[in-house]
């Protein structure tokens, strides 16, 4: 009896046991999805765009909502869409209309050029065009030669247009010697930002203002300048992260207002600058443009940096920017150790340009470029290294002013010395034995 008494009280045992742990199964997720709810009804929520082509019946609407679906919901949530721009504004042309494809009983522009873009934003092209990101970045990698000639005397204009030394022209051989197959998914990618359309406009509006969103967020991130300002001759994408702007940006930027209205924005809005604070936005006294040198001093891609045209002016804008956040003795000290660590830089490169001249006087440095390794080392001393202390100084990078820089430069020089020792050394040997064969025939 006293047996199946225990036998009966484990059995019980056993269920509550069984019934607590189905309860805490069932209760627990439940008051989880139940905080969770409630957390979401108190947490304000990004307002999404109304997509004011929901409900369209414009031809172009009509079809695309079906062939490309994603391009229509995009274009419904922009502004461009919210302020009745249509897709026959940007992409209708006549039938004579250089590039022109017919299109369902219509012509159109497969991409709208700058040309279209300018019916609307005429002064942000006209700054574009005088841009760093217009002319000079084409040719960066194409060469003048497919140039007419009002686009050559456009290019010469520009500040870039006007100061290119002789060393920089190798970026042209280097995608000959890669080819059109390798530039196409490399250096183009980038450089055809500004290429000249069939049109005559110059540039590719839609490599900073992603189509067909065309959100001020999206343009204002450094995110779309990683696109292309990365990697070991200009790398800003990584100096910036590394830098206290950057730092700022990656564990606040998320509450930063980046649909602000243009040339309104205070440090409210940011509290630490972007690179389109710096280089474009409306801030402090500073207006908007989209001249991305309107504001720098130097020319840093140079192997020999030289102050830009009118860099006073330029200086004072950038500065505007920055007094918004810093006092002016900061910023002048700042400035004069940054124009000396360029000026450090700029001795570094004329000793590597100092350690070849025997070769060239010697006749052993030929005209093809990139023909020997020495060439490639004395072209990454300042291409790469040069180049990234240079912007690791002025973007703040200790990194990559130091370890990716300057000590690069450095041991640079040192291989050049070798291989110039050895070349000339070669060449003498060489000469000693023909003049002995000489003798000795």
């Amino acid at each position: 009896m006293a047996e199946e008494n225990n036998h009966n009280q484990r059995t019980i045992g056993s269920a509550r046991v069984l019934i607590i742990a189905l309860l805490t199964i069932i209760i627990v997720p439940g008051l989880a999805l139940v905080m969770f709810a409630i957390n979401q009804a108190i947490t304000p929520q990004p307002e999404r765009p109304v997509n004011v082509l929901a409900t369209s019946t414009d031809t172009c609407v009509s079809c695309h909502r079906n062939t490309t679906p994603g391009i229509v919901e995009q274009y419904g949530r922009s502004t461009m869409a919210a302020a009745n721009v249509s897709c026959q504004d940007c992409h209708e042309v006549s039938s004579d209309y250089p590039g022109a494809v017919e299109h369902e009983g219509t012509f159109v522009l497969n991409v709208p050029t700058t040309a279209k873009c300018q019916t609307c934003h005429q002064a942000e092209v006209a700054q574009f065009n005088q841009s760093r990101h217009s002319l000079p970045a084409y040719i960066a990698v194409a060469g003048t030669e497919t140039l007419s000639e009002e686009h050559l005397r456009m290019y010469e204009a520009i500040p870039e247009g006007g100061y290119v030394p002789e060393q920089v022209q190798l970026r042209n051989a280097l995608a000959v010697m890669e080819g059109p197959e390798i530039t196409r998914f490399a250096c183009e990618n980038c450089h055809n930002i500004g290429k000249p359309a069939l049109d005559g406009s110059v540039g590719q509006c839609s490599k900073c203002h992603v189509r067909h969103v065309f959100s001020l967020e999206q343009a204002r991130k450094p995110e779309t300048c990683n696109n292309c300002h990365i990697g070991p001759d200009h790398p800003q994408w990584e100096i910036y992260f590394e830098s206290k702007h950057g730092i700022m940006y990656s564990t606040g930027g998320d509450r930063w207002h980046w649909e602000a209205e243009p040339g309104t924005l205070t440090v409210i809005d940011f509290p630490a600058p972007t690179c389109a604070t710096c280089h474009m936005s409306g801030f402090g006294t500073t207006g908007t443009t989209h001249d991305v040198g309107d504001r720098l001093t130097w020319y840093l891609f140079a192997p020999i940096s030289e102050r830009r045209p009118a860099w006073q002016d330029n200086q004072v804008r950038m500065q505007s920017v920055c007094l918004a956040c810093h006092n002016r003795n900061f910023i002048d000290t700042f400035y004069s150790d940054a124009d000396a660590g360029t000026e450090s830089v700029n001795e570094f490169i004329r000793e590597s340009d100092a350690i070849i001249q025997p070769l060239i006087d010697a006749g052993l440095w030929s005209d093809v470029p990139f023909d020997h390794p020495i060439k490639f080392v004395h072209y990454e001393t300042w291409h790469h290294w040069g180049r990234t202390a240079k912007f690791g100084m002025w973007m703040q990078g200790a990194d990559y002013t130091q370890w990716h820089g300057a000590y690069e430069v450095v041991k640079s020089l040192a291989e050049l010395r070798e291989m110039a020792s050895q070349m000339l050394e070669s060449a003498e040997t060489s000469e000693a034995e023909g003049e002995a064969h000489a003798l000795g025939g």
